[in-house]
């Protein structure tokens, strides 16, 4: 198992306090992760992507998304600054 050096150095103080090996903190610890997120379960469904949001923009063509992008662009470079 490779750890942080921080998370190691934490690790060593909680199995030296409590007087236990660091196998055993580490099977305590994967207990309590199993326990708390219940990980054997099964999803009831499958995940599903929200639907995207309207964004305002109505099937551009490449054509009206180049102005735009070139309106902005020159926008830009032409104020003052």
């Amino acid at each position: 198992m490779q750890l942080p050096d921080d998370v190691y150095a934490r690790a060593r103080k909680g199995w030296e306090r409590l007087e236990k090996s660091f196998a055993e903190l580490c099977r305590r610890g994967l207990e309590y992760i199993l326990n708390v997120y219940a990980l054997e379960t099964e999803p009831t469904s499958h995940w599903q992507p929200r639907q995207p949001g309207r964004l305002g923009w109505k099937n551009p063509n490449k054509v009206e998304i180049k102005k735009t992008w070139t309106a902005r662009l020159t926008s830009r470079t032409s104020s003052p600054s």
